[in-house]
């Protein structure tokens, strides 16, 4: 029987709807095809392709923005969720919010790469692809909707990040570090894998919605069995891996090491941002309604397993930080442990956690991406990344120095800089978690009393190494010889330009803060719709 022209003009409707929601991944995905296309013409081969990637990233994130300003398909109160492609995907304003965060931060990635000359004019093509696909990947990763298109998304992100670790030429260490992170990656995936058949076993669909009731049920009627544990403890695995989360970090610092410093800090930024998105989107949706049943059990178990790792992450990357002389090394181990503050947010499964967290990512895009950008000038001006190699560098290069210790202190998280103000609503969510838990669960109240104190004495452990970096560029006596070269003036207005906007962001607090309350709104209406 054929299908009707009413049915037709409807799957034409919703197919154009679908399109115009997945506007920004269609305009990547068209970038990616281009510059695979234009690298035929010999005409063309001088021309640098990180120039198009970033002209590509910018429209993308124009029209990010536009959906975020005034798209008529979500509903006045900011709750509507719009699911695309038969449900594999939502659109939503948590999803747009990470697109915006992703684009924008690939777009000023790309900038970067333009002044440090990293990559080529040769291979601009295949490091602008690679980037473009791994960001295309992390923007599906924070809209799925689909266990399917979970696992899917962080193949999509992982597997060209495996090549951009090792993309530097010639050099056996960056090699070597690819190999362990394509190595530990495929562990990773095999393990989240078996979790998402087990849990599509018991339930008998992959789609979160009805996962996330039947979770619920499950939960509230007969509590966690053998399935139930080794099913979520293996997504979590998974996940776990994408933030280099102890104990599944070994990778970390040996591929930020290895890997150029433009790599390390788009694995430092976007990777995280990309799996604490999809962690929210998950876990709050298996918990189910605030303050039911379902929420406080899944708190006790899954809850407490993230308030576990997070501790650990936080810990071990601060304290293993204080060892580090190389400077990519260093910021790795404090990529770790802002990790484990992120998910410190998330433990107590709750939106106000998830906005903090969305909120933390936009200041640690500012600041991280700052950091690494003056490592890699500093790289590109001595041809060292080690800390004793830039010994007085305040009497040579003041600008740079300055600007770096604006973006260290904001991840120590001093005032009035972006990393304090982040830091403040991750220790304000779990003070307010604790304090809601008292009469109800009280061993619960106790956790997260206990991550509040172990977040403070690990910001003060922190001091320590960010402090030490000041130390030596400011106050160690500089070489008899030295061969850095002056950073040039681009270098000096990224780095400043970056400076100024962490010290706008931690004194004008409201506008994101608003943006990401904004954005948490969505996972709202299904705790309303499964309270009723």
């Amino acid at each position: 029987m054929f299908p009707s022209l009413e049915f037709v003009n409807q799957l034409q409707g919703d197919l154009a709807r679908d399109l115009l929601a997945f506007l920004p991944e269609i305009v990547l995905a068209s970038a990616i095809v281009l510059m695979l296309l234009l690298r035929l013409f010999s005409t063309l081969k001088h021309l640098h392709l990180g120039y198009v990637a970033m002209a590509a990233s910018v429209v993308s994130l124009v029209i990010a923005v536009a959906q975020w300003n005034g798209n008529p398909a979500f509903d006045p109160d900011a709750a509507q969720q719009l699911q695309i492609f038969s449900g594999l995907l939502v659109y939503d304003y948590f999803a747009v919010y990470v697109r915006m965060f992703l684009l924008a931060f690939v777009s000023v990635l790309l900038l970067l790469t333009l002044l440090t000359g990293i990559p080529d004019r040769d291979d601009s093509a295949d490091f602008a692809t690679l980037l473009l696909g791994s960001t295309l990947g992390m923007m599906m990763m924070a809209s799925a909707n689909h266990l399917l298109t979970v696992f899917i998304a962080i193949e999509m992100a992982s597997v060209p990040s495996y090549a951009l670790a090792g993309f530097l030429k010639g050099r056996r260490q960056g090699s070597e570090a690819a190999l362990k992170y394509v190595v530990y990656g495929a562990s990773a995936s095999g393990i989240m894998l078996y979790g998402i058949s087990l849990l599509c076993g018991k339930f008998g669909t992959g789609y979160l919605p009805d996962l996330a009731l039947g979770y619920q049920a499950a939960v509230t009627v007969g509590g966690f069995d053998a399935v139930l544990i080794a099913g979520t403890l293996f997504v979590v695995v998974g996940i776990g891996y994408k933030l280099s989360a102890v104990p599944f970090h070994f990778w970390c610092p040996d591929v930020f090491e290895g890997a150029a410093a433009e790599v390390a800090a788009f694995l430092s930024v976007a990777s995280k941002g990309a799996a604490l998105a999809l962690a929210a989107r998950l876990f709050l949706s298996l918990a189910g309604p605030s303050g039911s049943q379902s929420q406080i059990l899944t708190c006790g178990m899954l809850g407490l397993l993230l308030a576990a790792i997070a501790a650990a992450t936080a810990t071990l990357g601060n304290l293993a930080a204080m060892g580090q002389t190389n400077l990519k090394r260093l910021l790795a181990y404090s990529t770790i442990a802002h990790a484990g503050y992120m998910l410190m947010a998330l433990a107590p499964l709750s939106a106000n956690g998830a906005g903090a967290v969305l909120f933390y990512l936009m200041a640690y895009f500012l600041t991280n991406l700052g950091a690494f950008a003056c490592v890699a000038f500093l790289r590109n001006a001595s041809g060292s990344e080690d800390l004793e190699s830039f010994a007085g560098l305040v009497h040579r290069s003041p600008a740079l120095v300055i600007t770096f210790a604006i973006f260290l202190l904001s991840l120590l998280g001093l005032p009035p800089l972006a990393g304090f103000a982040a830091k403040f609503q991750v220790f304000a969510v779990l003070f307010d978690a604790g304090h809601q838990a008292t009469t109800d669960v009280p061993s619960l109240a106790y956790t997260y009393y206990a991550l509040l104190i172990l977040a403070g004495v690990n910001t003060v452990i922190s001091a320590g190494y960010y402090l030490k970096i000041l130390r030596v560029m400011v106050l160690d006596a500089p070489p008899a010889e030295s061969n850095i070269r002056p950073v040039g003036f681009g270098p000096t207005v990224f780095t400043s330009a970056l400076a100024v906007l962490v010290v706008a962001a931690g004194i004008f607090w409201n506008p994101l803060t608003d943006a990401a309350n904004r954005a948490v709104e969505p996972l709202r209406p299904a705790i309303r719709y499964n309270d009723k």
